[in-house]
């Protein structure tokens, strides 16, 4: 396998934010500097889809702020899915952004093929986003992503911060073209939001 889709359906649901892990630097609103990957090529393409499972906000983030997302692929709740964005990548991109997810420093290939021959879910390590699930196959390619061990029901929820929904709000407006309102439902459905966010706060921050 030389390349592979990596869902995103964080802050990297913004194009612009997801490149600093290939090109390094500081998001603006982000207390990291990303060191950024190998192969500094943009992605080949990128694609909108909507994932099985649930969306959620937990933990506290030492880059943000605030909660980060997080996927619960289990949660089924009425919800219409996780809304995520693919970006076509090469394994060693992949791993780049896999190592920076974990706060490790980039430079180890991940065996995406052998990690999911048998599952779709592998672990790389016991961290936030070190869990790593085949969620669905786009042109014959494994579409992967990244999430904590944890699921809904046993996280530690915690809203977001203005900047990273920002970025979230930003993705879903160019991904998958939604309105502000569109926006808002789908954010304050999510487990963590609610009481610090309703939908004046969070039209107002992200619109």
């Amino acid at each position: 396998m030389e390349r592979v889709w990596y869902a995103a359906y964080g802050s990297n649901l913004s194009r612009e934010r997801f490149s600093y892990y290939l090109v390094g630097g500081r998001p603006a609103g982000a207390a990291r500097t990303y060191p950024g990957a190998r192969d500094r090529t943009p992605p080949a393409r990128d694609q909108a889809l909507l994932l099985p499972g649930q969306l959620y906000f937990a933990w506290e983030s030492p880059t943000w702020t605030g909660g980060v997302a997080f996927y619960d692929p289990a949660a089924r709740d009425g919800t219409p899915g996780v809304a995520a964005r693919a970006y076509l990548l090469s394994v060693r991109q992949f791993s780049d952004v896999a190592a920076q997810e974990m706060h490790r420093p980039p430079g180890e290939e991940v065996d995406v093929a052998g990690l999911l021959a048998h599952a779709p879910v592998a672990t790389l390590g016991p961290g936030r986003y070190e869990t790593l699930h085949r969620v669905a196959e786009l042109e014959g390619l494994p579409v992967v992503t990244f999430s904590a061990p944890w699921s809904i029901e046993t996280a530690p929820l915690n809203a977001p911060s203005t900047a990273y929904l920002r970025r979230i709000a930003d993705g879903l407006r160019e991904a998958h073209e939604w309105s502000t309102d569109e926006v808002c439902d789908y954010l304050l459905a999510c487990p963590g939001m609610r009481p610090t966010w309703d939908r004046e706060s969070l039209a107002r921050s992200t619109g």
